[in-house]
Parts: C-alpha cells; structure tokens; sequence
C-alpha cells in the first residue's frame, strides 16, 4: 500500500513545524508590529528553539527569525554547532540566515512561503541570490583583498591558542 503525502507522518510532522512557524510569524507581525517571519529549530522531533524577526525592536539588520532562534539554541548549548538540527521558517530564507545554517551544521530546512510569494511585498531576497552567483569583480558590493603582512599571523595566534586549550 502506498502512502500519500497527506497519510506520511513524517510528512505531517514537517506540516506540524511550518504551521508552528507561520503562528509564530503572524503573532509578530499581528502582536508586536514586526516583519510576518518565523522559524522553529528542532533536533530530534523536539522544538529547541523559536524565533521571529525582530528588526523592528532596535534595527538590527541580522534579527531574522532563523538567527533569533539559531542564536537562542547556540548561547543555551553554550556551543556554536547545530548538527542534526532542521529549521522550519515561515519563507524562504535569506543568503545570511542560510549560510549561517550552513556554518552551524544545520542538516535541512523548510519554508512554507517562497521567493516569489514574497516578491510583490519586497519580501524576497532573490535578487541577492542572483547577486551572489556572479563573480566578485562584477557584483554590487565592491569587494578587494588587500593583504597585510600582519594579518595570518592573527590566525596563526588562534591556532597556537587553541592548540593550548
């Protein structure tokens, strides 16, 4: 007997998450004023970490919804991995929350509004995307390595400290 999308508890569980996300967005925008983003962290089936855009409270430009809950799970560990995690956010997330993902070991993630569903809003971040895949000399963003002679030697302390520990 095959099983649809709708009888796949797995499946279910994902819907579960995102739905949790979308609550969470909606109350932040309903609530608190705040952007309509929100994300859920879970490890093992378990939520470990919510989160939603907080922007709008002191205009830090990296309070997104996945860093606010990424940050809480991290500060609460006490380390900054996330292996086995997967996050559930309310839309597609920007090129920082997911390189971000990428940099905390952040095993999958869900979204339940695309690029192009938040387009009409200016709530899409395809246009960084595109960005990101031209080469650096044709990009926006100015972006020019200038060596000093001093600075591997500030990775090379790291190490030697690290090395200590």
């Amino acid at each position: 007997m095959s099983h649809t999308a709708d009888q796949d508890p797995q499946a279910a569980q994902h819907r579960k998450f995102l739905a949790r996300a979308l609550e969470l967005a909606r109350d932040n925008v309903v609530h608190e004023g705040g952007r309509p983003f929100g994300a859920v962290l879970v490890r093992d089936g378990e939520i470990i970490a919510e989160g939603v855009n907080t922007i709008h409270i002191n205009g830090d430009l990296t309070g997104h919804a996945e860093l606010e809950a990424m940050r809480r799970a991290t500060i609460e560990a006490g380390e900054p991995r996330l292996d086995g995690c997967t996050i559930y956010a309310s839309g597609h997330p920007c090129p920082m929350c997911l390189s971000a993902m990428y940099l905390a070991g952040v095993s999958a993630v869900y979204y339940a509004c695309s690029q192009e569903d938040g387009e009409p809003y200016g709530l899409s971040s395809a246009d960084i995307y595109r960005e990101l895949t031209l080469p650096a000399p044709q990009r926006q963003l100015q972006m020019e390595y200038l060596p000093l002679a001093e600075g591997p030697a500030l990775y090379r302390d790291w190490q030697a400290r690290k090395d200590r520990e």
